[in-house]
């Protein structure tokens, strides 16, 4: 057990255990949507109760990364991933047996959000920064995001075909299940234990965070990060709603979802193959350009299955490719000793939008029988989120003499 100083773990072994935590965990979530309708009709919710739930779940995966984060890169991530594992399947079992509203926000929500905090990119993001070279540390990431976006794909069917053949409550008991299988996988990013003397500079969590909340360009990120959390949840969630309102069947709701995790797939490993030849910033400023011009197309063309599919599918390459160079541009700026936790951080941004796009989704909805004044907001926010990370500076922060222990 005692080897020389700080082994890594292999790159085939992080990225194919990672990979797959996060298509379990990102590829399970993506279908929540699929349960809005046949959850209120039987429970006689309005679909702001449901979408409420799933903004708290947002909001509590934010508030938790930051700390599941420090957890992951004090006492490792393999443990972390344990717990969040467990608490997954609870929570889906409570969710399926709620029957009032607060109940089903206690687990749909707040149990879930909790667990998706412990299972996804920031803690499986920093294992990759700890153990992979930075020269191909944005390709690495690229390649994770890329699996959780085919989980996406992979599930949405899978979820679909469970509700109409088991029923929602029985797809949500198996899918449970299917969230304990994280368990094993963790073991593959169970890290050495690190030296601290060993590691070169080092900081406090207090001087950690300080530091990135003073920096501009770490501001500018968790602003982007923001627009992303509001356009993604509030589409991935109210999207079969919004056809079905327009006279499209759940089919295509599903294909449009699928599509979505498809050219995912693509979407996030491109980012990350160009985040290792080009400015981090302008790729991020061209997503987020790139997706406001598409929801205006789609609103302005006749509404369609192939215009949804079409939609669908370049939303989709766009969808989570913001998530690899905006890890990559922290890890590059503030180095690895607390990516886990800085990623938490940042993302606790992005699911802060996630609760407003998704719980505002279904809130004007209710108010005004029509999701338009969502889509308009999602534009404009779209392109402040572009101008906003051209400013970024991308080189490594510099720091004066180390900090104590």
């Amino acid at each position: 057990m005692t080897a020389a100083a700080p082994r890594q773990l292999s790159m085939t072994q992080v990225l194919l255990c990672g990979a797959a935590i996060v298509t379990l965990s990102m590829g399970i979530r993506h279908g929540f949507g699929l349960w809005l309708a046949p959850i209120t009709m039987e429970r006689g919710w309005t679909r702001e109760t449901f979408a409420f739930a799933l903004a708290i779940q947002n909001i509590a995966w934010g508030v938790a990364g930051p700390f599941t984060g420090m957890l992951a890169d004090r006492y490792g991530a393999y443990k972390v991933l344990v717990v969040g594992s467990l608490l997954y399947a609870a929570g889906l079992v409570l969710m399926a047996l709620a029957t009032s509203g607060l109940a089903f926000t206690g687990s749909a929500g707040l149990l879930l959000g909790m667990a998706q905090s412990g299972t996804t990119y920031a803690v499986v993001y920093g294992v990759i920064s700890r153990n992979i070279a930075p020269e191909r540390r944005s390709w690495a990431m690229g390649v994770a995001a890329a699996a959780g976006s085919f989980g996406q794909f992979l599930m949405v069917p899978v979820e679909s075909w469970l509700i109409g053949a088991w029923g929602w409550q029985n797809a949500l008991f198996i899918l449970g299940c299917a969230a304990l299988a994280i368990v094993p996988l963790a073991w593959g990013l169970r890290e050495p234990e690190r030296n601290g003397a060993a590691s070169g500079f080092q900081q406090s969590v207090s001087s950690a965070l300080r530091e990135a909340l003073s920096y501009p360009s770490f501001r500018w990120l968790m602003l982007g990060y923001f627009v992303c959390g509001f356009q993604v949840v509030f589409i991935g969630v109210h999207m079969p709603s919004y056809l079905k309102d327009h006279g499209l069947g759940p089919e295509v709701a599903t294909v449009a979802l699928a599509l979505i995790g498809l050219f995912n797939v693509f979407g996030t490993y491109t980012a990350g193959v160009l985040g290792q030849r080009m400015a981090k910033r302008h790729i991020l400023a061209g997503i987020y350009f790139a997706r406001s011009i598409t929801i205006v197309i789609f609103l302005l063309v006749p509404l369609s299955p192939i215009s949804v599919y079409v939609f669908s599918s370049v939303m989709g390459f766009l969808w989570l490719s913001t998530v690899p160079p905006t890890n990559a541009v922290v890890a590059q700026i503030f180095g690895v000793q607390y990516m886990s936790m800085l990623g938490g951080l940042v993302f606790f941004s992005h699911q802060i939008g996630s609760f407003l796009g998704v719980w505002l989704g279904g809130l004007l909805y209710d108010r005004t029988g029509s999701y338009d004044v969502v889509w308009w907001i999602s534009v404009a926010l779209g392109v402040m989120a572009g101008l906003a990370n051209l400013p970024v500076r991308e080189t490594p922060i510099a720091r004066g003499a180390a900090l104590p222990a």
